[in-house]
């Protein structure tokens, strides 16, 4: 009897759902998209109704004709690639290309026995409308591109691009960049008293908040503000300013002069409590999480980046190893905008929060008020199986795994669980003319902190009644000024670009890779700034293109898209519209853009070969130094970025470098390879109190430690970056990998030597730096023999090195020993 066979996207996927189906049905990967635009070339034909011209995948031919073998055995055929727009076009693509006449089409939101075997059970035809508005994406991304990025080519730079919301996300960075620019911190003042109740010795700190002739004022403003807020890291105003709090009442110290007048009229005052609040306050647990809000906790609190979070969560979705539970799924489809969750779902969370807390923990669960953009296609990101606690999967996953599936998991449900309460204390103390307001607050219930960690500190205050004195043991005074909005992080970026209606789930990921990528973004300190190129790319997309880098006009756009999907407008009239106006902007563009030269950057330094002056340059590969002479002095070499630490092993300057594959940040000695030590943990010029070594940021950290006490203990046997990693960064090439365990105090004579003979290696290794655009290579040398004589006390070892175009061999041939001759090959 011919098997039922379904298609799924992955390998991984298939594994998991294939144990759930049973004999009867086979199950194939198409491993992602099959077909799609062609590399080259606009691919979509303008004149008739936009249609794309698809092509199958280079490679995917073999994987085709499989897929058709198997389907023509079977007697049904099922298409299960993931529940979205993206899932909707492979599905269309397999109908196609497989020459399939009646698929079904299964769709889960979450791969769990029950799940799929529902799905199978009702399947559905392929949604012509979820297919219509993924390729009308597809298509108007195509538009846009491909007209725009070859004029930017030939204008700006060549490798440039620009994109529907790609050139919208470095638009905010831009923007956010020249708001920082323009600002212009004013100066204020915060004075604090340190105060106790009389003859007592514990001490609280109250702040100079109000003039009493003001204080009403200043209570009745805050009390019309007040609202309660969730405990999320996503409602702690990441994208906004530092300010100094303003507002009807508050007092406003501009300078030091006006510090020091105050402090003069307190000079012997007497304090006393004016009033006195007890009132208890309820903080409200956070909502489940969506694609967005994941990728920006993963980024907070885990500090992983948004590409990073997507590529984990897929792997918990398609589904582990459990040992004895089998092969499942750990958590619902990651690509959703959505807070809802199903009514299944909620009753065992519900069950689970009893039995494991009690029922004063059982919540309602938090409704999230939908945005006019939210699809709600799918749940919020939730465990298929809350009863699959962190704790017992914790050793069927890798360490990153488990840091999100907890996260995940504490998420979902501290989100059904009810209301912290605190019992919150407002002391408001008069002296003389001037209010000081002290807060405190008392955790009474945990509730969703059960699960939920806190990140405010408590403060708390002794019991106090109204006209009682005070003892004040001084004040201090404290210079401010005003700071400008924060660049965005990754996070942020993500925040505000939902916020704006830009983008969907599945596309922030790409939307962040791409302008990094393409150059115009750098990261510092985790914060987006944007280079020369992308502002410049910004600049001239909004003179020309002012539509395309509109937000409200590509939040507008993404409108239109779901209104596709939803069958409320045709995806050809859709393209038309946009078409008609982009196509007048194009040729505008095209006979009014000018062509932009980047102006050189002047070094103090000197070229070693000809004299002149050195400048720095921007090529394909990033900036690197080079003589101004150029073309008739071609000396170049990369730009280096010095720490100001330096090296514990020869004293170089420590440079911060990338590893050439993932483009890993790591810092290393100046002097390679000479010296070959390399390090993942940012160092600092500042030297250990302590032991006079070097001083280090690990990862998550905000405050130095010593590099010999602490990192190398803690890290015990973890790879160290490799060297010949460095890219445009780097000071030399090499093959031998760092390390940095012979740092080591106590390293054993086995590892020294083995340390020294690999420095030799390098040392004797003839490189000649080519520089290209900024990246150094190394230039296979001429054939060349190396001769070493080592005198021993039985005879002599002749080492001999040849170096062809290939890999370097070094072989050592021994002579006269006890045991007659030897050849060791390394």
């Amino acid at each position: 009897m011919a098997k039922k066979l379904v298609i799924v996207e992955s390998p991984a996927k298939a594994k998991t759902i294939e144990k759930f189906l049973g004999r009867d049905f086979e199950v194939r990967a198409s491993m992602g998209h099959i077909i799609d635009l062609p590399k080259k070339g606009l691919g979509v034909n303008t004149r008739k109704d936009f249609a794309p011209k698809y092509e199958v995948i280079e490679k995917k031919d073999k994987l085709i004709d499989e897929l058709k073998a198997a389907s023509k055995r079977a007697e049904e055929v099922y298409l299960a690639p993931d529940p979205d727009r993206e899932g909707e076009f492979i599905a269309w693509s397999l109908k196609n290309i497989l020459e399939l006449q009646n698929p079904r089409r299964a769709v889960f939101n979450e791969i769990t026995k029950r799940a799929v075997q529902d799905a199978i059970r009702k399947p559905r035809q392929i949604n012509e409308d979820l297919f219509n508005a993924q390729q009308a994406r597809r298509v108007l991304d195509r538009l846009v591109g491909y007209k725009i990025s070859p004029l930017l080519w030939r204008r700006i730079q060549s490798g440039t691009s620009a994109g529907r919301v790609q050139s919208v996300a470095l638009r905010v960075i831009c923007d956010r960049e020249a708001e920082i620019r323009a600002f212009e911190p004013e100066e204020y003042w915060s004075i604090v008293a340190t105060l106790s109740k009389q003859k007592q010795a514990e001490r609280f700190e109250a702040s100079l908040v109000s003039r009493l002739k003001d204080v009403d004022a200043l209570n009745g403003d805050e009390a019309s503000g007040d609202t309660e807020e969730p405990a999320t890291a996503e409602s702690n105003g990441a994208n906004g300013s530092k300010q100094t709090k303003t507002g009807r009442g508050r007092i406003k110290i501009s300078s030091k002069e006006e510090a020091d007048a105050i402090l003069t009229d307190l000079q012997d005052a007497t304090y006393s409590v004016l009033k006195y609040d007890e009132r208890e306050q309820r903080r409200q647990p956070p909502l489940p999480y969506t694609t967005s809000t994941l990728q920006q906790d993963a980024s907070l609190r885990l500090y992983f980046k948004p590409k990073k979070t997507m590529s984990l969560a897929q792997q918990l979705y398609e589904g582990m190893e459990l040992g004895a539970r089998g092969h499942q799924g750990l958590i619902t489809y990651m690509r959703t905008d959505s807070t809802r969750i199903s009514d299944e779902a909620q009753g065992k969370v519900k069950e689970h929060i009893a039995q494991n807390f009690g029922d004063p923990y059982v919540g309602q669960g938090r409704v999230g008020k939908a945005k006019a953009t939210t699809q709600d296609a799918h749940e919020a990101i939730r465990p298929t199986d809350v009863s699959l606690t962190p704790q017992i999967v914790k050793s069927h996953l890798s360490a990153d795994q488990f840091k999100l599936y907890n996260l995940v998991w504490r998420r979902f449900v501290a989100s059904f669980m009810t209301p912290a309460v605190f019992d919150t204390v407002r002391a408001d103390i008069v002296a003389r003319q001037y209010v000081f307001r002290a807060t405190g607050s008392n955790l009474k219930f945990p509730g969703f902190y059960a699960v939920w960690s806190r990140e405010e500190d408590e403060k708390l205050l002794p019991v106090m009644k109204v006209n009682e004195e005070l003892t004040c043991y001084g004040l201090k005074p404290d210079q401010h000024f005003t700071q400008p909005p924060p660049r965005y992080s990754e996070a942020s970026l993500i925040k505000e670009l939902e916020e704006l209606g830009i983008g969907r789930p599945s596309t922030y990921v790409p939307i962040i890779s791409t302008i990094q990528d393409r150059g115009y973004v750098d990261q510092e300190q985790r914060r987006f700034v944007p280079t020369w190129l992308g502002e410049t790319i910004n600049e001239v997309m909004n003179k020309h293109f002012p539509e395309i880098v509109d937000t409200g006009f590509t939040a507008d756009m993404e409108r239109k898209l779901d209104d596709v999907e939803d069958g409320k407008r045709s995806w050809i009239e859709f393209l038309s519209t946009f078409y008609g106006a982009f196509k007048s902007t194009m040729e505008k563009a095209e006979a009014e853009m000018d062509r932009v030269q980047k102006p050189l950057e002047e070094t103090d330094e000197q070229c070693p070969e000809c004299g002149r002056n050195l400048v720095i340059r921007t090529g394909r590969f990033g900036r690197f130094i080079s003589c101004s002479g150029f073309p008739e002095c071609s000396y170049r070499r990369s730009v280096v970025n010095k720490t100001g630490a330096l090296c514990p092993q020869c004293g170089g300057d420590l440079v911060e470098r990338k590893t050439r594959q993932k483009k890993r940040i790591f810092y290393g000695c100046g002097n390679y390879p000479t010296c070959n030590f390399a390090i993942w943990e940012r160092p600092v010029p500042d030297l250990c109190p302590n032991c006079g070594g070097l001083m280090v940021v690990p990862k998550g950290s905000q405050e130095p430690v010593c590099y010999n006490e602490v990192v190398l203990v803690q890290r015990g046997n973890e790879e160290t970056p490799p060297q010949d990693g460095a890219a445009a960064t780097s000071a030399g090439t090499g093959r031998k990998k760092a390390t940095a365990s012979t740092a080591k105090k106590k390293a054993t004579s086995t590892t020294k030597k083995a340390t020294a003979t690999k420095r030799a290696t390098a040392t004797r290794r003839k490189t000649a730096d080519v520089s290209e655009n900024g990246n150094e290579k190394v230039a296979s040398t001429s054939k060349t023999t190396r001769r070493a004589t080592t005198s021993t006390s039985k005879g002599t070892t002749k080492a001999t090195t040849k170096t062809p175009a290939r890999r370097s061999t070094t072989t050592a041939k021994t002579a006269g020993t006890a045991t007659g001759g030897t050849k060791a090959t390394r």
